[in-house]
């Protein structure tokens, strides 16, 4: 069985991440459960940037495959903020539940139309002899007007996804895993995986 890291600590994500990429022949490990917290700066200028960042890092450190994300949440009416500092957005200790409150306070005096909004994923996969290979993908849909469900993590109680009529801290874990842009970067990157195994 390969063993393949996830550099992340968030035990929210590596349960999405688990569920996702189980079928596939792998250990898969977090950061935490290798004991790994190395300080890594993100100052990349696109989601690509930061994913390869951080997974290049690890597989240096680690000698293993190493698979990364960058991730966040674009909302149009500030300009595709929080964007890249979505995680550091306001603070890197600042809750969720106050970022979310900050951004529906921020469209106010938003029209429905003016709430669009996307959450967007990059995922790279760093493989032992120093090749890199990235996927992107992305879930269309708005800002709400307050915070709903407690399924998820992050911006997800803010994000309203119109055809299934909820924020995505409102799904089923199945369908989310689906349709969200984590899943679908994951699906891609698990054939990568698939190939590479």
């Amino acid at each position: 069985m390969r063993k393949v890291i996830f550099a992340t600590s968030n035990e929210g994500k590596m349960k999405e991440i688990r569920e996702i990429l189980e079928g596939l022949d792998i250990e898969l490990l977090s950061m935490k459960d290798i004991g790994l917290n190395p300080d890594i700066e993100e100052n990349g200028k696109t989601f690509e940037d930061n994913a390869i960042i951080k997974a290049r890092t690890v597989m240096e450190l680690t000698n293993e495959l190493v698979l990364a994300d960058d991730s966040g949440l674009e909302v149009d009416y500030m300009d595709k903020a929080p964007g890249v500092y979505s995680a550091r957005f306001m603070g890197e200790e600042t809750s969720y539940h106050i970022k979310n409150q900050y951004i529906i306070d921020q469209l106010a005096e938003a029209s429905e139309e003016e709430r669009s909004a996307r959450f967007v994923c990059a995922i790279a996969c760093a493989f032992p002899n120093g090749e890199v290979i990235t996927r992107r993908a992305t879930i269309e849909g708005f800002i709400a007007k307050q915070i709903v469900g407690t399924n998820g993590f992050g911006y997800d109680p803010i994000f309203y996804v119109p055809e299934y009529g909820c924020t995505t801290a409102q799904m089923a874990s199945e369908i989310k895993n689906v349709i969200s842009h984590r899943g679908k970067a994951l699906q891609a990157i698990k054939d990568v995986i698939a190939d590479y195994l």
